[in-house]
């Protein structure tokens, strides 16, 4: 006899809790900032891609509050029906001229984006080329296109040649995360660029952790990498990051922007997102623009961040980003860094699989512009008490 759902589900739940990837969600009161209140604990919060500080920027909330009085709570409708207001056209037409391209297409979510745009781009006759650590969202936009899929090496482009040249017939795109969300290394972009020239194929880059941070203006690894649209047709980033709001976009050439609006299911089947979102978006691209003292500011906390980690012994990645991963091993040994620093008032999420590899579970340390020195600090020393004799064993192992 088939179990019910409800059996089925609850052995489903117990596998998890068993191999300690058991997850929750804490609950935030009030704002999601540089210190939040996290199941009613005070902390400082080190696990948010809020990198330049504007989730709490009171500039946004007013933005929002305004445009939410004029325009209403909702679009009502999907974008090629009546949901695309001035707001999101206002927003698509800053962020082309942000990084640089001729057109812009908003999405609800980073997820949205990059599923919808490869799956509108590539069928099954096609091939799409992908670094082994991409975001979940770039693998299953290649997965749901139907195209033929080829990994390389992470961040090896002579592999992503190699994945390139074994290609048969069909259009080919090459596809990477600028920066890794868990590992904080950035791609090597311009060698990626001239390996996807080289073997006629499309460039896809994804600049969510990127985009803000880096490049003249923030405009991003892309940016900063000099790649315009013929070298990168296809850049994609997110608003929930440095932006302080939520969705996505993605930029490129006219007709190309024109043929994903016509065919992405993604957005073609989404409510858009609420106009007054949109608003406050374009308050924080505005800002991120603007953003450079804060920029200044998160470079000297992360260089501040990794002289004290590597003083303490800790296992510090090849990172200049404000992603700053410890990696621990096992599953348990995360869960059991992420509550002693949480006991000590500080919140780091311990990242385990499936959204990594088997034993490769790790600390997530994000930096953002709204920490201070004494925050990092105080990071550091706990980090010393809890986590750094942990490593030592291992290196003694």
């Amino acid at each position: 006899m088939t179990q019910t759902l409800a059996a089925y589900c609850r052995e489903r739940v117990a596998v998890v809790r068993a191999a300690d990837r058991f997850r929750r969600r804490r609950v935030i009161e009030g704002a999601h900032g540089s210190v939040v209140v996290a199941d009613g604990q005070r902390c400082v919060n080190f696990c948010s891609n809020d990198y330049l500080g504007l989730a709490s920027e009171p500039a946004l909330a007013r933005r929002m509050a305004r445009a939410g009085e004029q325009l209403g709570t909702g679009s009502a409708a999907s974008q090629l029906v009546t949901g695309h207001n001035a707001e999101h056209a206002a927003l698509e037409a800053e962020l082309a001229d942000w990084v640089g391209r001729e057109r812009a297409l908003l999405f609800s979510t980073g997820y949205a984006a990059n599923v919808g745009v490869i799956s509108a781009l590539m069928g099954k006759a096609d091939h799409v080329v992908a670094d082994a650590l991409n975001h979940a969202s770039l693998i299953d936009g290649a997965r749901l296109s139907g195209a033929q899929k080829h990994v390389y090496v992470h961040a090896d482009a002579d592999d992503a040649a190699r994945q390139l040249a074994a290609c048969g017939t069909g259009n080919r795109l090459l596809v990477t995360d600028s920066i890794f969300s868990m590992d904080g290394d950035t791609a090597p972009l311009s060698a990626l660029a001239e390996q996807a020239a080289e073997h006629s194929a499309w460039l896809a880059v994804d600049d969510a952790h990127g985009l803000g941070v880096f490049g003249p203006q923030g405009g991003g690894r892309v940016a900063e990498a000099r790649l315009d649209s013929q070298r990168v047709p296809l850049l994609l980033a997110t608003l929930g990051k440095s932006v302080g709001a939520a969705g996505a976009f993605v930029a490129g050439d006219d007709v190309v922007i024109e043929a994903i609006l016509q065919s992405a299911r993604s957005l073609i089947f989404s409510t858009a997102p609420p106009p007054a979102l949109a608003a406050a978006a374009r308050e924080g691209v505005a800002l991120a623009r603007a953003g450079d003292r804060q920029r200044v500011h998160l470079m000297a906390l992360i260089e501040r961040f990794r002289h004290g980690a590597r003083a303490l012994g800790l296992p510090v990645s090849d990172s200049d980003s404000p992603i700053q991963p410890l990696l621990l091993g096992d599953e348990a040994q995360a869960l059991a860094a992420s509550d002693a620093l949480l006991a000590r008032g500080f919140l780091v999420g311990a990242i385990r699989p499936p959204t990594v590899a088997p034993g490769t579970s790790r600390l997530r340390i994000t930096l953002t512009a709204g920490h201070d020195e004494a925050q990092v600090e105080g990071l550091l020393a706990a980090l010393a008490a809890a986590v750094a004799p942990v490593t030592a064993n291992r290196r003694r192992a």
